[in-house]
């Protein structure tokens, strides 16, 4: 048992949020003990109460209690060999500052209840020589492929971090989504609050004075479309809230295919089945990113599409590369 320490946030933790930097400097600390030192006041900011997901600057002060770091979870253990060859095969882009992966559909991002196999516990495969493995800056879904950015160093982390909370990233969603929506180009202004279910916790719309409101805003237009069944969406997230593409799509009428929470259910009758027969996997891909590079210039990066979109748009006749050859410069 240590005692009380009161930590100086340093320069290259600026920025970060607070949950991060346990990590970082108490790794064997478990989450959910570290909720629970939060929920009780032992952590503290400033001298007040914090949560998990609070930003920290340059020079606030953290008061850490007493950890009994014998008694709690050891840091997680190396990848084994086919999970480290896994993650460097999803590598998209990488540098000295940066990896950009390409992260696939059902694959969590980061642990957590019941869930054993994650991005964030792979990622030691990527170490430096330094022994340090890259971090996470930003999240998908667990069940939305594409392009995901990990910082090298932490400096570099919070630098990013900066990047994403500024909205200086800017990033472009496709979608297949049931329907097609009119008029073909428009603006969802929606707010969004978490609300827990039966089924687990749900995000749902809500008005913009509740209490719990954030607000949400995404840009869409629709690229092509099979009929009136189905339409291609490009989509364009100004805010970065939970679920935030799902909702808004739901909310205009027009739920992305596969989506387990706001989508159309999949029956196993052929001619009943509102997915006509599509894979009943989120269609939802993270396509591109746009963002200023930490040592300059601009990092553009683009993902495939996964296997199962690719099998959708072929079956739909839709053609990414005749979109692309057209339109890719238009996309932001």
């Amino acid at each position: 048992m240590s005692g009380v320490e009161i930590r100086e946030v340093a320069a290259g933790d600026d920025g970060i949020r607070i949950d991060r930097w346990f990590k970082a400097h108490y790794p064997g600390l478990s989450f959910g003990r570290l909720q629970k030192l939060m929920r009780t006041g032992q952590i503290r900011l400033d001298g007040g109460r914090t949560r998990p997901g609070e930003r920290i600057a340059v020079g606030q002060k953290i008061r850490v209690p007493p950890i009994d770091l014998e008694a709690a979870p050891k840091p997680p253990k190396k990848p084994n060999k086919a999970d480290a060859d896994f993650v460097r095969s999803l590598i998209l882009h990488e540098d000295d500052e940066l990896f950009v992966l390409n992260k696939p559909c059902g694959l969590a991002v980061q642990g957590g209840s019941g869930t054993s196999r994650h991005l964030d516990g792979m990622l030691g495969a990527l170490a430096g020589r330094n022994g340090e493995p890259p971090r996470l800056v930003h999240r998908l879904d667990r069940d939305t492929a594409g392009v995901i950015v990990l910082a090298r160093r932490r400096v570099v982390a919070a630098e990013l971090s900066r990047t994403f909370r500024s909205r200086a990233a800017r990033k472009i969603y496709w979608a297949l989504v049931t329907g097609v929506p009119k008029p073909a180009q428009g603006r969802i202004s929606v707010a969004l609050a978490k609300t827990p279910g039966p089924q687990g916790e749900r995000v749902a719309t809500v008005d913009g004075e509740d209490e719990a409101a954030q607000h949400a805003v995404t840009y869409y237009a629709v690229v092509d479309k099979a009929a009136q069944r189905f339409a291609w969406l490009s989509l364009k997230p100004v805010t970065g809230r939970t679920h935030q593409l799902r909702v808004h799509c739901a909310h205009i009428g027009h739920p992305i295919v596969g989506d387990p929470k706001y989508g159309e259910r999949h029956v196993a009758d052929p001619e009943r089945d509102p997915l006509g027969g599509l894979d009943n996997k989120l269609h939802l891909l993270a396509r591109r990113i746009v963002l200023p590079h930490p040592t300059g210039g601009t990092l553009d990066v683009t993902a495939p599409l996964p296997e199962h979109m690719q099998r959708s748009f072929d079956r739909l006749g839709f053609d990414v590369s005749d979109y692309d050859a057209k339109a890719h410069d238009k996309d932001l």
